[in-house]
C-alpha cells in the first residue's frame, strides 16, 4: 500500500553540481530519462508473434534552464576549469520542495556539455533572460 503521509514530489528548482562545481539551481530540467532500443525478429515458419529482443540503453541529453542570475558565473567558471579540454565528469542533479528538502537525485556518469545557451538580450524586448545547459550523459550511478 502506497505511503500517503509524505508530500508529493512538487518542486520549485532543480540543483546541480559536476565534479565539485556548484552550478547553482535551475527551474527547468528536460530529457532526464533512459530508452532501451529494441530489436524485433521474426521467425520463420512462426507466425503468431515478433520476438523483442532488448538491445543497448541509450540515455537522452539532459537540457537545464533557468533565468541569468548570480549562479550564472559557476556555468562559465566550470567551462573555465577544463582549459579547453572536454572532460567526462560525474553530475548529481537533486530535485528540491519548498523548503530546500531533496525531494529526488539522479548521479550521472560520463557527463560532457554539449551545448550552452546564453540569454539573448534586447533592451526593446521584456522578457526573462535565461540562459540553457545541455549535457551528455552514460548513464545512471548507483
Amino acid at each position: 500500500m502506497a505511503d500517503l503521509t509524505h508530500d508529493p514530489a512538487v518542486s520549485i528548482c532543480f540543483t546541480v553540481a559536476i565534479d565539485g562545481h556548484d552550478l547553482g539551481a535551475f527551474t527547468q530540467c528536460d530529457g532526464l530519462g533512459v530508452e532501451v532500443v529494441v530489436e524485433q525478429h521474426e521467425e520463420g515458419g512462426e507466425n503468431r508473434f515478433v520476438h523483442q529482443l532488448p538491445g543497448r540503453m541509450k540515455y537522452t541529453n539532459v537540457k537545464l534552464t533557468r533565468a541569468i542570475n548570480g549562479d550564472t558565473a559557476n556555468v562559465a567558471s566550470w567551462f573555465a576549469s577544463m582549459h579547453g579540454e572536454v572532460r567526462r565528469s560525474t553530475a548529481e542533479i537533486a530535485a528540491l520542495q519548498l523548503d530546500g528538502t531533496k525531494v529526488a537525485s539522479w548521479s550521472l556518469q560520463g557527463v560532457i556539455p554539449v551545448k550552452w545557451t546564453g540569454p539573448q538580450l534586447n533592451v526593446g524586448d521584456a522578457k526573462v533572460a535565461t540562459e540553457t545547459i545541455e549535457l551528455a550523459h552514460h548513464g545512471f550511478l548507483e
